[in-house]
């Protein structure tokens, strides 16, 4: 349910976004630019739930919607998100569902249909390796983009402690025991 915007009291709008990923686990970004204010950023697609709308069929019709990929790439699997920010001079503040979406090729992003708000502010959407979105020059929304990815996909480069390494540092552990005499489940 939207509140009416003042300075004191912001938006709240349901919402659902889409963190995509092609086989080369790059990540679908959109670039915009808010018309009010000027300031550049970098979002996953994604956008408010229409009536009678859930989470999920907002997350996929958004998708289509701005990106021209097909919905069915969203899975179910969601992430709740708190949210804070300004867009064409109203404060938006509550919780988006991040979703995952996986995209088995390539594919160029070329908008369906945008809102009235949204024609001109859409800059454009790449596909952007971590590394490069890591080195952007404009911040992305939400700025902790990595810990949301890590939620919904612990395996990628954007996760600091992939669930391999694990495994890894315990053999390496166990490495270092056994050349140590040790059986390599004693402690040192």
């Amino acid at each position: 349910m939207a509140a009416t915007n003042s300075s004191q009291e912001p938006v709240v709008r349901p919402a659902s976004r889409i963190l995509c990923l092609d086989p080369y686990q790059r990540l679908l970004l959109l670039r915009w630019r808010d018309p009010v204010s000027g300031v550049t950023f970098w979002e996953p697609p994604g956008g408010g739930l229409q009536p009678g709308e859930d989470h999920l069929a907002a997350a996929r019709r958004e998708l289509h919607d701005r990106t021209g990929l097909p919905p069915e790439l969203v899975t179910a699997q969601s992430v709740p998100v708190h949210r804070d920010f300004r867009w064409r001079g109203r404060w938006y503040a509550g919780t988006e569902h991040f979703f995952l979406g996986r995209m088995p090729a390539p594919h160029e992003v070329r908008p369906v249909i945008l809102t009235a708000e949204e024609d001109g502010a859409l800059l454009e959407g790449l596909w952007l390796s971590w590394d490069e979105v890591l080195g952007l020059p404009e911040p992305t929304r939400p700025p902790h983009l990595a810990d949301v990815l890590t939620a919904l996909d612990p395996s990628g480069p954007w996760n600091p402690e992939p669930p391999w390494s694990n495994s890894l540092n315990q053999s390496s552990r166990n490495d270092r025991a056994t050349a140590a005499g040790r059986r390599p489940d004693m402690e040192p």
